[in-house]
């Protein structure tokens, strides 16, 4: 199976129930620094060098967004990013929700000092 990063997102069409942590808890240990919270979504903090690196790390994010159709809330500071991401359809987190992440985590991951 091709890793999360790799995937691509699904779109939810609603009427499914949220994942459990049983079944969440597998695709997070896939990912790095990432925690769900509330078992409502998941929340990254990306510290960066400076407010460049960090806007540039946004954009990157927002390309990946609009690609996938899935869109989490972001937070842009100075050397900071944090991510959140949950499927609002079912107001809790689907495995595309994990997809999205692995992405934001490769999308820092290629950036200079990473």
């Amino acid at each position: 199976m091709p890793s999360l990063a790799d995937r691509q997102c699904v779109p939810c069409k609603g009427g499914v129930p949220p994942l459990s942590s049983a079944q969440f808890e597998p695709l997070l240990a896939q990912l790095d620094g990432w925690a769900v919270v509330d078992d409502h979504h998941l929340q990254n903090l990306y510290k960066l060098k400076n407010f460049v690196q960090a806007l540039e790390l946004v954009n990157r994010i927002g390309a990946i967004a609009e690609e996938q159709n899935h869109h989490p809330d972001i937070f842009l500071a100075w050397g900071k990013v944090e991510v959140k991401i949950w499927t609002h359809k079912i107001n809790g987190l689907t495995e595309s929700d994990f997809i999205f992440a692995a992405k934001c985590d490769a999308a820092r991951a290629v950036m200079a000092d990473a």
